[in-house]
């Protein structure tokens, strides 16, 4: 079991929260997982240590930088499904809380996938989305 802060499971090989620390890391090695994607800004807690640590681990790294509300775009939520979707399975996926990372898959179900309003903000919501629910409401709205 991996105990990285608000884990949640969106899928059956997506592990998505906060900031692991490197035993959490460690323990995801351990349990098979193949790829970590950083969504936390540039300068954050992680993104300094997380590439050298990880490639020394085994793991695959990507950075989807997001420093704020303001950084959540459909650019970027494409930008995290397709390091998802190119990377080898389990994939762990984290920001500071696992907040933004929901959010960029409630927007990415919306935009990419065509799911309603709804069902974008469910999916959202079980891959972390909590506090910024409201900002992504609002893009929701806009589209």
């Amino acid at each position: 079991m991996i105990n990285i802060p608000n884990a949640c499971w969106p899928t059956d090989d997506v592990l998505v929260g906060g900031q692991p620390s490197k035993d959490d890391f460690i323990a995801a090695k351990n349990a098979g997982f193949k790829t970590i994607i950083n969504v936390r800004g540039h300068g954050e807690d992680g993104t300094d240590w997380e590439p050298v640590f990880l490639t020394e681990l085994g793991l695959d790294y990507h950075h989807v930088s997001v420093s704020g509300p303001m950084d959540i775009t459909d650019e970027k939520a494409k930008l995290l499904m397709d390091r998802m979707e190119g990377s080898a399975r389990p994939v762990m996926v984290h920001c500071a809380s696992g907040n933004r990372v929901g959010a960029l898959f409630a927007i990415s179900a919306f935009k990419r996938d065509g799911a309603s309003r709804a069902e974008a903000l469910e999916i959202g919501s079980n891959a972390g989305l909590t506090k910024l629910r409201p900002f992504v409401e609002g893009l929701l709205s806009e589209a």
